[in-house]
C-alpha cells in the first residue's frame, strides 16, 4: 500500500505555474482569463463570475510552442468541467479548477511537451 504524506502532491500529471491565455465558454458566458497553472488533464485559473461546479465548458488555450528555435502559438480546444470553485478572499472573482473531460490525444501531448519544456527551462535558470 502506498502512503502519502499530507503535504505531498498526489497528482498523476505535473502542474506547471504559467500564465497562458485562456478562453472559457459556457452556456451563460464567454470569459477570457489566463492560467495560474496547467497540467495535461486540467487547468486552474481565476474568473470574474461564479461558475457552478460540474458546469461543462469549451476551453481554448493558446500555448507558446518552441519549434526550430522559433516560438509559434498552438491553439488547443477541448471540453472541460468545473470541479472546484473557490472565492478569493480580499479580491473579486473566483479561482476555478477545470478538468479536461474531452481532449484529443495530440492536444494532450502538446500540453505535456509545453510543461516539460517549461519545467526544464525553469530548472536550468
Amino acid at each position: 500500500m502506498i502512503q502519502h504524506h499530507p503535504s505531498e502532491d498526489r497528482r498523476q500529471h505535473p502542474r506547471f505555474e504559467s500564465n497562458i491565455p485562456l478562453k472559457i465558454c459556457s452556456d451563460d458566458a464567454d470569459l477570457v482569463t489566463e492560467t495560474k497553472n496547467l497540467s495535461r488533464t486540467g487547468v486552474y485559473c481565476r474568473v470574474e463570475k461564479y461558475i457552478e461546479p460540474m458546469t461543462k465548458l469549451k476551453i481554448h488555450l493558446l500555448l507558446p510552442i518552441r519549434k526550430n528555435g522559433k516560438v509559434a502559438t498552438k491553439k488547443v480546444t477541448c471540453g472541460g468541467v468545473i470541479v472546484r470553485t473557490e472565492s478569493v478572499s480580499g479580491h473579486e472573482g473566483f479561482n476555478v479548477a477545470i478538468y479536461f473531460n474531452d481532449i484529443n490525444g495530440r492536444d494532450s501531448e502538446y500540453i505535456s511537451e509545453f510543461i516539460k519544456t517549461g519545467m526544464a527551462a525553469g530548472a536550468s535558470s
